[in-house]
């Protein structure tokens, strides 16, 4: 029995990668019912016996793990006798697993901010964010290209009209990110200049606003730095003033307002 299930799971391994069996692990599917929705995908319908022989799942689990996946949305049955059972769509089933997880993340949301929210308001504590004000554009572009850098997932970046030198420099971390699958997207000036707007085309999407003033750039939906003083003229003024804020608050509500901007901006 032992190289029986050795035997199908080598086999399994051969239809998915790890990297799909992993991720479809952290959305909640066991072993058992990958191997056995997988096992479907491949051959078709079949009956409990018949997916018991195929996955390598044991008969005495295998009505279980059917019934679990029938219920998450994975796979459908039919009238038939003995029942015959079949795959879904993976998008139906991914579709399905979210909305619930949505929904059960939010009554989890509600149970908990309806009894810890008191006590921590009754507590007097508040939070800390760790907020910075700069000053000058060459420490704010240095603050920029640091958070370019260290990006890991997602990039944001409002670029003022005289934003070119800044452009120049960040634009080789930019094309480190895009290779690495890093999602940028950048709303820059419609006075912006041509070659620089090329220039970072081909690494981002590109929206144009007419009459963009202020910038600013949000990396990660965690930490942000919003351009507060006049438009930068050149790269050595020290009149510009900006707010870094490492505060999931703060960008959240700088990722509305830029997604608020996006709306009747023009793509490239």
């Amino acid at each position: 029995m032992s190289d029986l299930n050795n035997k199908t799971e080598r086999v399994d391994r051969m239809n998915i990668s790890d990297k799909t069996r992993k991720s479809l692990e952290k959305i909640g599917l066991t072993s058992y019912e990958i191997r056995t929705f997988t096992s479907l995908l491949q051959s078709g319908e079949l009956t409990a016996a018949d997916l018991s022989q195929k996955s390598g799942v044991p008969y005495s689990k295998i009505y279980e793990v059917l019934g679990t996946l029938e219920e998450k949305g994975w796979i459908g049955s039919d009238d038939s006798r003995p029942t015959k059972y079949f795959a879904k769509s993976p998008s139906t089933g991914l579709e399905t697993t979210k909305q619930k997880m949505q929904n059960e993340f939010l009554q989890n949301q509600n149970i908990i901010l309806k009894e810890l929210v008191p006590l921590y308001e009754k507590s007097g504590t508040s939070e800390k964010p760790d907020i910075w004000v700069l000053s000058g554009a060459i420490n704010i572009a240095s603050k920029i290209l640091e958070m370019v850098e260290s990006c890991r997932n997602e990039v944001m970046i409002a670029l003022p009209e005289a934003g070119q030198e800044l452009v120049r420099q960040a634009l080789p971390k930019l094309r480190s990110l895009h290779d690495k699958g890093v999602k940028i997207t950048i709303l820059t000036s419609d006075k912006m200049d041509k070659d620089s707007i090329k220039a970072i085309s081909r690494v981002a999407t590109v929206k144009i606003k007419k009459g963009l003033f202020g910038g600013g750039i949000i990396s990660d939906n965690r930490y942000v730095v919003i351009l507060l003083g006049p438009e930068m003229k050149e790269m050595n003024t020290s009149d510009i003033v900006a707010i870094w804020a490492d505060h999931t608050g703060l960008a959240g509500f700088a990722r509305s307002y830029f997604e608020y901007l996006l709306k009747d901006s023009k793509m490239v």
